[in-house]
């Protein structure tokens, strides 16, 4: 499906392409950071707690979602500034695209890196030793990921198109909504390995944001049943 969203609504078009490759930079740059942070902490810690290391687990991946949020936020500040540049460069004062689809593309770009790290954790832990399920775990593992890794990069595009919107319009308690449904999924993973208490609030916060984003961005039910109609 994210392929899907990158070949049929991104791919043709080259300002969308280097938005979305700009945006999944931005998002490798705070897992940059905020791996930093976490491995200083780490080692600056004693191992053989368990507690202290779990905490400072915990402590990551909050830190890690609010440094997501932080560089989200100045990605929206410089296609602001590049909505402006591009206004002053047309020759009708119009931009070629509007916040929007800017916000839009910035998601996908955020999601797509974000599954693709999701994805080489998981390839590099297919590689063995061991398999799944021997100590009588779930041998779900490697299909609940993918499923995991899909909700977060719908989320990841839902959330920028309301943050986005939140910025726009000065609505803080958007910005506000999208930290804390991140926060949450985040924190729904260390139900683990019982997939129901993580996929479950996932895939309904997904169906939240997806109708929230819908209707920000100018949908509406007549809209949605004339594209299921296939009328104009």
């Amino acid at each position: 499906p994210a392929l899907g969203l990158f070949l049929f609504t991104i791919a043709r078009d080259p300002l969308r392409i280097i938005i979305l490759i700009a945006g999944a930079f931005f998002w490798l740059v705070s897992l940059l950071l905020s791996s930093l942070i976490w491995f200083i902490a780490v080692k600056a810690s004693d191992p053989q707690d368990e507690p202290l290391q779990k905490g400072l687990l915990i402590f990551g991946v909050m830190f890690s979602v609010l440094l997501q949020e932080a560089f989200r936020f100045l990605y929206y500040k410089l296609l602001r500034k590049a909505i402006e540049g591009l206004v002053a460069l047309s020759e009708d004062g119009c931009s070629p695209i509007s916040i929007q689809q800017m916000a839009y593309v910035a998601g996908v770009g955020f999601g797509l890196m974000s599954g693709a790290f999701s994805m080489i954790n998981l390839l590099a832990d297919s590689l063995g030793p061991g398999t799944v399920g021997i100590h009588g775990d779930s041998q779900l593992y490697f299909l609940t990921s993918a499923f995991m890794t899909m909700v977060l990069i719908f989320l990841h595009t839902f959330w920028g198109i309301v943050f986005f919107h939140g910025c726009e319009h000065q609505r803080w308690w958007e910005i506000a909504a999208v930290v804390i449904m991140h926060l949450a999924v985040s924190g729904s993973t260390f139900c683990n390995p019982l997939y129901v208490g993580s996929l479950v609030p996932s895939y309904l916060m997904m169906a939240t944001a997806a109708v929230w984003a819908y209707m920000l961005s100018g949908g509406s039910a007549q809209n949605l049943r004339r594209f299921l109609l296939c009328k104009s």
